[in-house]
Parts: structure tokens; C-alpha cells; sequence
């Protein structure tokens, strides 16, 4: 189980304000940012979001690289999909895929795929047999 990732991205603003309209949608409302003099010699300043007590998706300065990381974010049911989908596009967003049955992966597989500012592939996933109920 993965516990965090780091996203590096061009224009640190740009993204924060970014994510910050598409997260919560899918449940991820905290915010914290970390001044890196406070870790180890040469670590990065973070902007981080998270959801239950944990920060686990975080920002960081520097040069993109888009085509090195997708990310997958679970929601709990296809209007989440939906409306995560609307609030990426609002927000920006380019569109890869527009929400709807993933069937070449399982047909109960929902989802919607955009590229952020920076151009990484986010992907809204919801999956009835995993994801029903669940707490982002």
C-alpha cells in the first residue's frame, strides 16, 4: 500500500490552486505545508493534501515530468467520478477520457481521465467491488 507520493510541478501556485478545487470533491480537504529546512540537508519545501488524519499527496517545486506518473484517485461512486471529472475541467484540466464504463479493463470499472497544468494524467476511478462505501 502506497503511504504518499510527490508530484513535481513547474509552477507550484498554479497547482495548489489546482488541486485545491479538484481534491475536495473526491474527499481530500486538509492542507499542510512543509518548509523543507526543517527535514534533512537539501530536502524540498512540500504542499500537501490528504483526507483522515493523513497527508499522503504532495507538491513540490521543480521541473515536470508528466509522462513519468500517473496518478489514480479513488472515488466511491460514479457521481463522484462525475463530479470530479467537472471540477478538473473547471479548473483547467485537459480532458483524456470522459467519464464513463472502462470496460476493456471490467465493466464495473467508472472512470474519467484529464491532464493537470502540468500535463500529468490523473485518472478519477471508481470500482464497485473495491471502492463501495470506502473513505477516500
Amino acid at each position: 500500500m502506497l503511504d504518499h507520493i510527490f508530484l513535481t510541478v513547474n509552477d507550484i501556485d498554479r497547482s495548489i490552486a489546482f488541486y485545491e478545487q479538484v481534491l475536495p470533491v473526491l474527499g481530500i480537504t486538509a492542507r499542510l505545508d512543509y518548509d523543507g529546512k526543517d527535514g534533512p540537508s537539501g530536502h524540498p519545501d512540500l504542499k500537501g493534501f490528504g483526507a483522515n488524519g493523513r497527508m499522503f499527496f504532495w507538491l513540490r517545486q521543480g521541473h515536470a515530468a508528466p509522462g513519468a506518473v500517473h496518478v489514480g484517485l479513488v472515488a466511491t461512486s460514479p457521481a463522484m467520478v462525475d463530479a470530479a471529472h467537472a471540477a478538473a475541467m473547471a479548473a483547467g484540466a485537459s480532458e483524456i477520457h470522459p467519464p464513463g464504463p472502462q470496460r476493456h479493463y471490467d465493466p464495473r470499472y467508472y472512470a474519467a481521465q484529464v491532464r493537470d497544468p502540468d500535463g500529468y494524467s490523473l485518472e478519477f476511478v471508481h470500482k464497485s467491488w473495491q471502492h463501495e462505501g470506502q473513505q477516500p
